[in-house]
């Protein structure tokens, strides 16, 4: 059996390639790493592209709200992991933690954990 999906909103804007997307848990965002490189915050009640940063000049593959720290990270294929203020945009962290491209983030709810993942391991650290 199919899934039925009713779809009340939709958010269409033109852009690099998106490679990973999002959602805020408290504020009505959505955060879009791009091809080129850039992370776009989108307000979804507004539907406006509300802050836009370059994080390098590759891909940028992965990308997580880290709502407790008012962070971003983002994993990029320069195989480097950056940590950005999301109300100010100032870089706060950069690690070298992979020697293949960034392809995963994943942020522990309540202890503080990431891990990540290139093409051939993973990479746990307490920074947060």
């Amino acid at each position: 059996m199919p899934l039925k999906l009713d779809v009340k909103r939709k958010l269409l804007a033109r852009s690099d390639r998106v490679k990973c997307v999002d959602l805020h848990p408290s504020e009505p965002w959505m955060l879009a790493s791009l091809y080129n490189g850039n992370v776009h915050i989108w307000n979804l009640e507004m539907q406006l592209l509300v802050k836009t940063f370059e994080v390098c000049d590759l891909p940028v593959r992965a990308a997580k709200f880290v709502p407790r720290k008012n962070w971003i990270i983002t994993g990029s294929d320069d195989m480097q992991i950056r940590v950005f203020n999301y109300n100010t945009l100032e870089r706060v962290h950069i690690l070298e933690a992979h020697s293949d491209y960034i392809r995963s983030i994943v942020i522990h709810p309540t202890q503080p954990l990431m891990i990540t993942s290139s093409g051939r391991y993973c990479f746990i650290n307490t920074l947060l």
